[in-house]
């Protein structure tokens, strides 16, 4: 099979159109269209059911299109590996994490690894969703549980722990502060609304303090983002909890049933075995140590 027609066999599955596929690849549609005729004409099966709507790819196009997927993010780990420098780190590093942990602490952090690092690049792709190391979507990950998948490698980062916010303004016309789980009860709860949160437990505190066998707490409001929880909360809507990394400037608000034992997030650094020796993935790795243990 011909490397440049399975490059644009790969680009038309990813796209689902001649048009698109074309625009990354900066071929014209009709040229895309001839090199898919001429692979189906050389493997003499169908790739794709074309419609008015676009492309679908075969029963045969998926077998393809996967085998051609892994071997396309081989050879860019390979690639990216070869071009790493033996005196210092270079290349580029895509590194995924979620969302909130991503803007909240992530990114204000990457300007001194980066400088630290002239000759590294990164990007950065928050996805409250694990992303498919294996098949190359991230290089690294930092995740909030421990790594399911078991040819993967994983450093433990430590853990965080959750803490309770209310601003002092929602206070004030709530009646008071709250001295003891049950009295959350009588108050407004911010919560996390999504059926799938970046974090285990996220909606622990709408059971807090309520008799086993209770329904929980609902929330005034239920949002599926952790941000957007904590800008609610200094805003004076309610109660609610979010991981410590997020709560680093907390003017006007008041900390919650300080003594309260909350969940952990235990956090790992995860990575493929192929990138074990690779000096970019070492180098963040022990930044992210480093930069975790001055909490």
């Amino acid at each position: 099979m011909d490397w440049d027609k399975l490059r644009v066999f790969h680009a038309v599955a990813e796209a689902g159109s001649f048009t698109h596929a074309g625009d990354t690849l900066n071929l014209s549609q009709s040229a895309v269209s001839r090199q898919i005729s001429a692979l189906e004409e050389a493997l003499s099966v169908p790739l794709f059911h074309r419609h008015a709507r676009g492309l679908i790819l075969t029963e045969q196009g998926e077998q393809l299109n996967r085998t051609v997927r892994e071997v396309f993010a081989k050879l860019a780990m390979t690639e990216a590996l070869l071009a790493e420098s033996k005196e210092r780190p270079a290349g580029r590093l895509k590194v995924t994490t979620t969302h909130s942990f991503g803007v909240a602490w992530l990114a204000p952090r990457l300007k001194t690894f980066l400088n630290q690092y002239p000759d590294v690049s990164m990007t950065l792709l928050l996805d409250d969703t694990d992303l498919d190391l294996a098949m190359r979507e991230a290089d690294v990950a930092i995740r909030m549980h421990a790594p399911r998948q078991p040819d993967l490698v994983q450093r433990s980062l430590g853990e965080i722990r959750w803490q309770i916010w209310a601003a002092e303004d929602y206070l004030a016309g709530a009646g008071g502060t709250p001295q003891r789980p049950e009295d959350l009860d009588r108050h407004r709860l911010i919560l996390f609304g999504d059926r799938k949160p970046p974090v285990q437990d996220v909606n622990w505190l709408a059971a807090l303090g309520r008799p086993e066998g209770a329904a929980p707490r609902s929330g005034a409001l239920e949002v599926n983002s952790l941000q957007a929880m904590l800008i609610a909360i200094k805003s004076g809507l309610g109660i609610g909890a979010v991981p410590e990394y997020l709560a680093e400037d907390m003017t006007g608000m008041v900390r919650i049933l300080p003594d309260t034992n909350t969940p952990k997030i235990d956090m790992y650094f995860v990575y493929p075995e192929e990138l074990r020796n690779s000096k970019r993935v070492g180098v963040f790795r022990d930044f992210l140590v480093s930069e975790i243990g001055r909490r």
